[in-house]
């Protein structure tokens, strides 16, 4: 007799079944859609230089890891969860220097437009992501 159990059984252990996962990858690509959008959106209506630069590739990023979430399966889900997880906190991490001690030489205010509103949204982002890196890594390991 084996002891091991269906992948099904074994999902249902830890507590994690694709119908529980999918939710939450749809909750994190959207956050990181809202993320990538509020740095384009700051780009169309005035944010330029390097600045501006760095908000598009903000755009692209948060676009290629919200379709990454999605899409894959397996050992790179996991590597796309993680890597959007570390996006959300690098992003979130870069607002608050340049809201306190500066980053690249800018100084941001919080009466900026879409400041506070990028803060919740970052802040809210990063949470869901962790639950979504640790419910796929979860599952991920169960026997």
């Amino acid at each position: 007799m084996s002891s091991q159990h269906p992948p099904t059984d074994s999902l249902r252990w830890f507590g994690v079944s694709p119908r529980t996962l999918m939710p939450w990858r749809l909750l994190s690509a959207i956050m990181l859609l809202v993320m990538g959008g509020i740095h384009l959106y700051l780009v169309f209506y005035g944010v330029g230089g390097l600045l501006g630069a760095l908000f598009v590739l903000n755009a692209v990023g948060a676009l290629v890891l919200a379709i990454a979430v999605i899409v894959l399966r397996g050992r790179l889900l996991s590597l796309a969860t993680v890597l959007s997880l570390l996006f959300m906190v690098g992003t979130l991490l870069a607002l608050v220097l340049a809201l306190t001690v500066g980053l690249f030489g800018i100084h941001e205010v919080l009466s900026f437009k879409l400041v506070p509103t990028t803060l919740v949204v970052e802040s809210i982002g990063t949470i869901i992501l962790a639950v979504t890196v640790a419910l796929v890594l979860r599952s991920r390991r169960a026997p």
